[in-house]
């Protein structure tokens, strides 16, 4: 052996028997104080660990059910823009063609409910708005205002119309 050999040898040896005088006997009471602070630590780790299990789970359900309702908004706003007339019937109908082929692209569904579901969506694929009535008529906050500028509007315009309403509103308020 050569002297560097012998030097590590002796080295290690100085080091097992350092160890062996380090080991230290710890009182019973102690022991029995971390072994329980151990059961504990490891009972919370495991009760941390299934909480985090739970956790992920709901996080993932949550994930499919926030991509659901985004594909149903597009749905909806699809619908909406190709004139639907009844928008919940034609999403409940379309969905009901999504589960069974969940790879739908919803432009192609949008177009083939077009087709196949006329009465769903309007003539032309703009809808209008009801007119308004012609017997409602919005109720007057100020009569003598009102009949003032209806005598204006009659005394200037000259016309039949004007003074026909001029006449109404003097009959109803004075």
């Amino acid at each position: 052996m050569s002297q560097v050999e012998t030097q590590d040898v002796l080295s290690e040896a100085e080091e097992n028997t350092s160890d062996a005088d380090a080991i230290k006997f710890v009182p019973v009471g102690e022991s029995i104080r971390y072994r329980r602070r151990a059961q504990v630590a490891e009972k919370k780790a495991e009760t941390l660990a299934e909480q985090l299990q739970q956790t992920q789970s709901q996080v993932t359900s949550l994930s499919e059910q926030l991509s659901d309702m985004q594909k149903e908004q597009q749905l909806i706003r699809k619908l909406s823009a190709a004139g639907a007339v009844d928008v919940e019937g034609a999403v409940a109908i379309a969905r009901a063609k999504l589960r069974d082929d969940s790879d739908a692209d919803l432009d192609g569904l949008v177009e083939q409910m077009k087709k196949d579901k006329q009465y769903l969506f309007a003539e032309g694929s703009r809808i209008t708005a009801a007119g308004k009535t012609a017997g409602v008529r919005e109720r007057v906050s100020n009569p003598q205002a009102a009949l003032s500028i209806a005598a204006k509007k009659a005394a200037t315009t000259g016309n039949r119309v004007d003074l026909q309403e001029y006449l109404r509103l003097r009959r109803n308020f004075v």
